[in-house]
Order: structure tokens, then sequence, then C-alpha cells
């Protein structure tokens, strides 16, 4: 059915950037991470240093697993870093220690974005998971003559849309975070300007994948925009 889809070059796109996007961010991290900190600090130890500096006490930095999974979690108050970045000394490491760092800045600050988006993940979850199932039913339904069909797909769409605005505030909330990381990296004195410039490349890097989940995401949406007012008129 996808060679008879036109609608599909918009997937196609999308997965091009993320490919892209995500390639830049690997290898970026795999150029930086080989590069030694004058400091001689870790991310666990720059994480910390950083909350104390900003008088933030009730945030634990915990080692996580996998690698690049590193994530700040508001419900629980900790700054989880995967392991490359925990114990290592690397620009790389330093620069996404002091982002992490950032959302719980955010977070301390009562950063009205991260609140949306903490208050929204729930929502953009579920419809994360039941959109497209109730898409394909819908879709089905309406093939069978049901006109009721086209009101599950209409959910679906909506659901799904849902998801893509999740992924559009979480970009606000990601640039914020990395400003506020390249801040406290030179305010305490962490990195010098040629290390810090090299931290804002990761970051940067790291940055444009959020922009690229974004895009795709806009541009599946335009598809099922696409394919189901198309449907309908058809019909």
């Amino acid at each position: 059915m996808y060679f008879g889809d036109a609608t599909y070059i918009l997937v196609i796109i999308g997965v091009i950037i993320t490919m892209i996007a995500s390639a830049k961010l690997q290898s970026t991290f795999a150029r930086y991470s080989q590069i030694k900190s004058s400091s001689g600090l870790t991310g666990e130890e720059v994480a910390k240093r950083i909350l104390s500096a900003n008088g933030i006490y009730d945030v634990q930095v915990k080692p996580v697993a996998g690698q690049l999974t590193d994530h700040y979690n508001p419900a629980d108050k900790t700054v989880n870093l995967s392991e490359v970045i925990c114990h290592s000394d690397s620009v790389a490491a330093l620069g996404v220690a002091a982002h992490e760092c950032g959302h719980a800045i955010q977070d301390h600050n009562g950063y009205f974005p991260l609140r949306v988006r903490s208050a929204f993940a729930p929502v953009a979850s579920f419809g994360s998971g039941i959109s497209w199932p109730m898409i394909i039913i819908g879709l089905i339904l309406a093939q069978s003559g049901s006109v009721f069909g086209y009101r599950v797909m209409e959910i679906g769409v909506f659901l799904f849309s849902l998801a893509v605005l999740f992924q559009l505030i979480t970009l606000p909330v990601e640039y914020n975070a990395s400003h506020r990381a390249l801040v406290q990296l030179n305010s305490t004195g962490i990195l010098p300007p040629e290390e810090e410039e090299e931290a804002r490349s990761v970051l940067s890097a790291a940055a444009l994948t959020y922009v690229a989940a974004a895009a795709s995401a806009l541009l599946q949406l335009l598809r099922l925009f696409i394919l189901f007012g198309g449907r309908r008129d058809r019909d």
C-alpha cells in the first residue's frame, strides 16, 4: 500500500531528518568524548557542583544503565547520568551532565514550560500509545462502510496530535536547559572558554535531535490529515 501512497514521502523525509540528526549527535559526541576536560572533574562531580552552586540540595545524582540515557526526573528529584557520562571527565560528559542539571535548575526555579511538559507527559504518552491502533481500527471500519469508523479515525488523529504537541513543548525546555548548562559551566569556572565552545557543540547536536523528532512528528501528522481528509471527501 505504501508504493501507491504519495504521502508516504512525508514519512521518508521525516526518517531521513531523524537519521541525519542522530548521526550528527553520535559523531559529535564520539569526537568530544575523547577530549579530556582540564578540570579533571567527572560528570557526576560536575552535576553535584552545579546543584550545590544553585542551592539545590534535594536532588540526587544517580548513575543509570545505557548510553546517552541521561535525564532529569522531576518526580523523584534525580539527575540520572549514564555510565559513560557519570564517570567520564570528557568535555562531552561535562556538557551533558550540566544540561541535565539545567533541568533541575528549571524545576527548582519553577520554570513554566517544564511544568507544562511534565503535566502533559502522561497525556502525550497515552495518545502516542493508542492513536495508531484507533486510526487502523477506524480505517477498517470505514472501509466496511461504517460511518462510525471516521469518528474513530478522528479520535486517533487527535490523540496523535497530542503526542506531536508534546514534542513541540519539549523544544524550548531542552534549549533553555542547554543555555543554563553553558552559563553554569562558565560561572562556576568548570570549563575554560575553548572547552565551553566544545561543550556547546555537543549540546547543539543533542538539541538538533529534538528538532528532528518534532519535524518528523509534524510531517506524520500532516500525512494523516491529508489521508483522512482525502478519504472522507472521496467517500
